[in-house]
């Protein structure tokens, strides 16, 4: 796979999962919309919005997906701006992989101590995971050289 369909890769998911974090910080403004996203008793935003287990370290959980998911943008993006300097790539590997921890923690929280899933959050955590994917991926493959692109001159 090549670096540029990596990227997109990536980039989707981090704005997808950035729309599911920044919706899920208005479920907290705007109670009703946690009924957007409750299927039944299990699959309900509103369980885990109401259950008082949604901060962590002081901050809202919806917050430290807004904020990772920012950083993974930023992260990505510079990764790409420097392709040759791998530590940007590999910086990323750190990032999401923090965030995946993370996102475990709170998989954890909502199904071993609230017995409830947010079908917003999951869907956050499953964009996460996408980006750590495209982040091993990306760290991994070979440094593209300009000759690799996709336009070419032919030889007459």
């Amino acid at each position: 796979m090549r670096t540029r369909s990596i990227r997109t890769l990536i980039y989707a998911a981090a704005g997808i999962g950035l729309l599911l974090a920044a919706f899920a910080a208005f479920e907290v403004i705007d109670a009703s919309l946690t009924r957007l996203c409750t299927i039944n008793s299990f699959f309900s935003c509103a369980a885990v919005a109401n259950s008082g287990h949604t901060t962590t370290l002081y901050l809202p959980d919806w917050l430290w997906g807004v904020l990772g998911f920012v950083l993974i943008l930023v992260v990505a993006a510079l990764a790409e701006r420097n392709p040759r300097d791998r530590r940007y790539a590999w910086g990323l590997v750190g990032l999401t992989t923090a965030g995946i921890a993370l996102a475990l923690y709170f998989l954890y929280v909502e199904l071993g101590v609230i017995h409830a899933v947010c079908t917003v959050c999951a869907s956050a955590y499953a964009m996460g995971f996408i980006c750590w994917g495209g982040a091993i991926a990306l760290a991994r493959a070979p440094v593209e050289t300009p000759d690799d692109g996709d336009e070419y001159e032919e030889e007459s």
